[in-house]
Protein backbone atom coordinates (compact mmCIF):
# COMPACT_ATOMS: atom_id res chain seq x y z
CA UNK A 1 0.00 0.00 0.00
CA UNK A 2 1.43 2.93 -1.06
CA UNK A 3 1.76 6.10 1.59
CA UNK A 4 -0.72 9.25 1.31
CA UNK A 5 0.70 12.06 0.02
CA UNK A 6 2.11 14.47 2.41
CA UNK A 7 2.17 11.68 4.82
CA UNK A 8 5.46 11.98 6.94
CA UNK A 9 7.01 9.32 8.11
CA UNK A 10 7.84 9.21 12.07
CA UNK A 11 11.49 9.34 12.70
CA UNK A 12 13.28 5.79 14.05
CA UNK A 13 13.82 8.07 17.73
CA UNK A 14 10.56 8.86 18.50
CA UNK A 15 9.28 5.77 17.64
CA UNK A 16 11.69 4.14 20.61
CA UNK A 17 10.79 7.31 22.75
CA UNK A 18 7.27 6.55 22.57
CA UNK A 19 7.80 2.46 23.42
CA UNK A 20 9.39 3.35 26.02
CA UNK A 21 7.20 6.08 27.76
CA UNK A 22 3.73 3.40 26.88
CA UNK A 23 5.92 1.00 28.87
CA UNK A 24 6.08 3.27 31.90
CA UNK A 25 2.10 4.20 31.51
CA UNK A 26 1.29 1.05 31.22
CA UNK A 27 3.03 -0.37 34.50
CA UNK A 28 5.92 -2.44 32.80
CA UNK A 29 8.07 -0.21 33.64
CA UNK A 30 7.68 0.82 37.48
CA UNK A 31 8.41 3.83 39.56
CA UNK A 32 12.03 3.34 40.75
CA UNK A 33 13.02 0.83 38.37
CA UNK A 34 15.72 1.60 35.49
CA UNK A 35 15.40 2.51 32.43
CA UNK A 36 17.49 0.16 30.29
CA UNK A 37 21.02 1.60 29.86
CA UNK A 38 22.01 2.99 26.34
CA UNK A 39 23.74 -0.03 25.35
CA UNK A 40 21.04 -2.40 25.98
CA UNK A 41 18.49 -0.20 23.97
CA UNK A 42 20.81 0.02 21.12
CA UNK A 43 21.14 -4.03 21.56
CA UNK A 44 17.39 -4.17 21.69
CA UNK A 45 16.28 -1.93 18.93
CA UNK A 46 19.20 -2.21 16.67
CA UNK A 47 19.74 1.41 16.05
CA UNK A 48 23.37 3.90 16.35
CA UNK A 49 23.66 5.19 19.80
CA UNK A 50 22.74 9.12 18.56
CA UNK A 51 19.42 7.58 18.07
CA UNK A 52 19.00 6.03 21.42
CA UNK A 53 20.24 9.53 23.02
CA UNK A 54 17.78 11.40 20.89
CA UNK A 55 14.55 9.30 21.93
CA UNK A 56 15.86 9.55 25.67
CA UNK A 57 16.04 13.31 24.94
CA UNK A 58 12.11 12.74 24.28
CA UNK A 59 11.34 10.17 27.38
CA UNK A 60 12.58 12.90 29.60
CA UNK A 61 10.42 15.11 28.17
CA UNK A 62 7.97 13.26 29.21
CA UNK A 63 8.53 14.22 33.06
CA UNK A 64 8.30 10.59 33.54
CA UNK A 65 11.82 9.67 34.34
CA UNK A 66 14.87 11.22 36.48
CA UNK A 67 18.52 11.33 34.89
CA UNK A 68 21.13 11.21 37.48
CA UNK A 69 24.99 11.84 35.93
CA UNK A 70 26.69 8.20 36.15
CA UNK A 71 23.61 6.52 37.08
CA UNK A 72 21.03 6.43 34.25
CA UNK A 73 17.54 7.18 33.81
CA UNK A 74 14.88 5.80 36.05
CA UNK A 75 10.98 5.54 36.45
CA UNK A 76 9.88 8.39 38.73
CA UNK A 77 8.69 7.55 41.88
CA UNK A 78 6.31 10.88 42.70
CA UNK A 79 3.20 11.32 44.55
CA UNK A 80 -0.11 11.80 42.61
CA UNK A 81 -1.47 15.18 41.45
CA UNK A 82 -3.13 17.27 43.63
CA UNK A 83 -5.60 20.29 42.92
CA UNK A 84 -4.39 23.92 44.00
CA UNK A 85 -7.78 25.49 44.61
CA UNK A 86 -8.57 29.09 45.33
CA UNK A 87 -10.38 27.80 48.23
CA UNK A 88 -7.52 27.27 49.63
CA UNK A 89 -7.46 30.61 51.03
CA UNK A 90 -11.19 30.61 52.94
CA UNK A 91 -11.20 32.37 55.84
CA UNK A 92 -12.61 29.67 57.51
CA UNK A 93 -9.50 27.65 57.32
CA UNK A 94 -6.98 30.35 58.94
CA UNK A 95 -9.84 30.56 62.03
CA UNK A 96 -9.74 26.67 61.60
CA UNK A 97 -6.21 26.66 62.22
CA UNK A 98 -5.11 25.07 58.77
CA UNK A 99 -2.68 27.36 56.61
CA UNK A 100 -3.20 26.45 52.92
CA UNK A 101 -0.66 24.33 52.34
CA UNK A 102 -1.90 22.20 55.02
CA UNK A 103 -5.58 22.31 54.12
CA UNK A 104 -4.23 21.56 50.87
CA UNK A 105 -2.47 17.88 51.65
CA UNK A 106 -5.19 16.96 53.81
CA UNK A 107 -7.70 17.12 51.08
CA UNK A 108 -5.82 15.11 48.61
CA UNK A 109 -4.51 12.00 51.58
CA UNK A 110 -1.10 13.21 51.42
CA UNK A 111 1.41 13.89 54.22
CA UNK A 112 2.86 17.18 53.99
CA UNK A 113 6.19 18.71 55.63
CA UNK A 114 7.85 22.06 55.42
CA UNK A 115 11.45 22.94 55.60
CA UNK A 116 12.05 26.37 56.41
CA UNK A 117 15.00 27.47 54.73
CA UNK A 118 15.83 31.19 56.39
CA UNK A 119 13.66 33.40 57.97
CA UNK A 120 15.44 36.94 58.61
CA UNK A 121 16.13 40.57 57.26
CA UNK A 122 17.22 40.89 52.73
CA UNK A 123 16.66 44.09 50.76
CA UNK A 124 13.40 43.58 48.03
CA UNK A 125 14.10 42.78 44.72
CA UNK A 126 13.03 45.07 42.24
CA UNK A 127 10.08 43.47 41.15
CA UNK A 128 9.22 42.26 44.93
CA UNK A 129 9.71 45.91 45.84
CA UNK A 130 7.16 47.05 43.06
CA UNK A 131 4.63 45.28 44.32
CA UNK A 132 4.53 45.93 47.72
CA UNK A 133 5.09 49.46 46.74
CA UNK A 134 8.44 50.15 48.49
CA UNK A 135 11.45 51.22 46.99
CA UNK A 136 13.65 48.52 45.62
CA UNK A 137 16.46 47.84 47.97
CA UNK A 138 13.81 48.26 50.76
CA UNK A 139 14.37 46.04 54.04
CA UNK A 140 11.86 43.59 54.08
CA UNK A 141 11.01 40.35 56.10
CA UNK A 142 11.94 37.03 54.19
CA UNK A 143 10.30 34.07 54.69
CA UNK A 144 12.01 30.47 52.53
CA UNK A 145 10.29 27.57 52.72
CA UNK A 146 10.89 24.16 50.69
CA UNK A 147 7.28 21.98 50.87
CA UNK A 148 7.21 18.19 50.60
CA UNK A 149 3.95 16.14 50.12
CA UNK A 150 4.95 12.20 50.90
CA UNK A 151 8.61 13.08 51.58
CA UNK A 152 9.08 14.49 47.82
CA UNK A 153 10.03 18.07 47.88
CA UNK A 154 6.92 20.05 45.10
CA UNK A 155 7.38 23.23 45.97
CA UNK A 156 9.90 26.05 47.25
CA UNK A 157 8.17 29.46 48.18
CA UNK A 158 9.73 32.51 50.14
CA UNK A 159 7.06 35.04 51.22
CA UNK A 160 8.63 38.69 51.36
CA UNK A 161 6.59 41.02 53.83
CA UNK A 162 6.93 44.97 55.04
CA UNK A 163 9.50 45.30 57.79
CA UNK A 164 7.26 48.01 59.21
CA UNK A 165 3.64 45.45 58.55
CA UNK A 166 5.82 42.65 60.32
CA UNK A 167 8.52 43.73 62.93
CA UNK A 168 6.07 44.01 65.92
CA UNK A 169 4.68 40.78 65.22
CA UNK A 170 6.84 38.01 66.91
CA UNK A 171 5.31 35.09 65.56
CA UNK A 172 6.07 36.03 61.69
CA UNK A 173 10.09 35.77 63.24
CA UNK A 174 9.52 32.05 63.67
CA UNK A 175 9.51 29.01 62.26
CA UNK A 176 6.32 28.10 62.75
CA UNK A 177 3.86 31.01 63.25
CA UNK A 178 0.72 29.40 64.62
CA UNK A 179 -2.45 27.40 62.89
CA UNK A 180 -3.45 29.01 59.91
CA UNK A 181 0.11 30.36 59.31
CA UNK A 182 1.20 33.75 58.79
CA UNK A 183 -1.80 34.95 57.09
CA UNK A 184 -4.12 33.94 60.19
CA UNK A 185 -1.36 36.11 62.27
CA UNK A 186 -1.96 38.55 59.83
CA UNK A 187 -4.98 39.15 60.37
CA UNK A 188 -4.68 38.40 64.07
CA UNK A 189 -2.84 42.44 63.78
CA UNK A 190 -5.34 43.67 61.90
CA UNK A 191 -4.64 43.04 58.55
CA UNK A 192 -7.88 41.71 57.11
CA UNK A 193 -7.70 40.37 53.43
CA UNK A 194 -10.08 41.30 50.79
CA UNK A 195 -7.95 39.09 48.11
CA UNK A 196 -5.31 37.29 47.05
CA UNK A 197 -4.08 38.11 43.40
CA UNK A 198 -2.05 35.11 41.65
CA UNK A 199 0.10 35.10 38.44
CA UNK A 200 1.34 31.91 37.11
CA UNK A 201 3.95 31.54 34.20
CA UNK A 202 5.30 28.49 33.09
CA UNK A 203 8.85 27.54 31.69
CA UNK A 204 11.95 24.97 32.19
CA UNK A 205 13.66 24.84 35.69
CA UNK A 206 16.85 25.94 35.75
CA UNK A 207 19.59 23.81 37.24
CA UNK A 208 19.56 24.75 40.80
CA UNK A 209 15.54 24.72 40.22
CA UNK A 210 15.61 21.18 39.20
CA UNK A 211 18.51 20.03 41.60
CA UNK A 212 16.03 21.48 44.57
CA UNK A 213 12.93 19.91 43.55
CA UNK A 214 14.43 16.61 42.29
CA UNK A 215 13.35 17.05 38.86
CA UNK A 216 15.17 15.42 36.04
CA UNK A 217 17.42 18.42 33.78
CA UNK A 218 15.24 20.77 31.84
CA UNK A 219 11.72 19.66 33.42
CA UNK A 220 8.98 22.17 33.82
CA UNK A 221 7.84 24.41 36.89
CA UNK A 222 5.04 26.31 37.31
CA UNK A 223 6.42 30.46 38.47
CA UNK A 224 3.68 31.97 40.99
CA UNK A 225 3.69 35.23 42.38
CA UNK A 226 0.72 36.34 44.72
CA UNK A 227 -0.06 39.40 46.28
CA UNK A 228 -1.77 39.44 49.78
CA UNK A 229 -4.38 42.92 49.51
CA UNK A 230 -6.11 44.16 52.82
CA UNK A 231 -9.24 45.50 52.78
CA UNK A 232 -7.21 48.63 53.17
CA UNK A 233 -5.99 48.32 49.84
CA UNK A 234 -2.32 47.55 51.10
CA UNK A 235 -0.33 44.87 50.02
CA UNK A 236 1.19 43.09 53.01
CA UNK A 237 3.03 40.14 51.57
CA UNK A 238 4.18 39.11 47.97
CA UNK A 239 5.12 35.53 47.80
CA UNK A 240 7.20 34.03 45.13
CA UNK A 241 6.42 30.48 44.38
CA UNK A 242 7.88 27.83 42.30
CA UNK A 243 6.45 24.27 41.64
CA UNK A 244 6.86 20.89 40.15
CA UNK A 245 4.84 21.44 36.84
CA UNK A 246 3.97 17.72 37.23
CA UNK A 247 2.56 17.49 40.37
CA UNK A 248 -0.16 20.20 40.53
CA UNK A 249 -3.57 21.25 38.72
CA UNK A 250 -4.79 24.44 39.22
CA UNK A 251 -8.63 25.25 39.87
CA UNK A 252 -10.00 28.33 40.51
CA UNK A 253 -13.37 29.74 41.03
CA UNK A 254 -14.21 32.52 38.83
CA UNK A 255 -17.30 34.89 39.49
CA UNK A 256 -19.71 35.80 36.57
CA UNK A 257 -21.22 38.89 38.02
CA UNK A 258 -19.50 42.58 37.90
Amino acid sequence: MGTAAGARAVPRYVQIADEIVEQIRAGILKPGDMVPSESELIERYGVAGGTIRKAMVEVRASELVETRQGKGSMVKSRPPVRFRSSDRFRRSLRRGGKAAYLAESEQSGATPNVSVLYIGPTEAPADIAERLDLPAGTQVLARRRLYFRNGTPVETATSYLPWDVVKDIPELFAENPGGGGIYARLEDHGHEFEEFVETLQARLASKAEASELALSPGASVVHLIREAKTTQGCVVEVCDTLMAADQFVFSYRIPATD
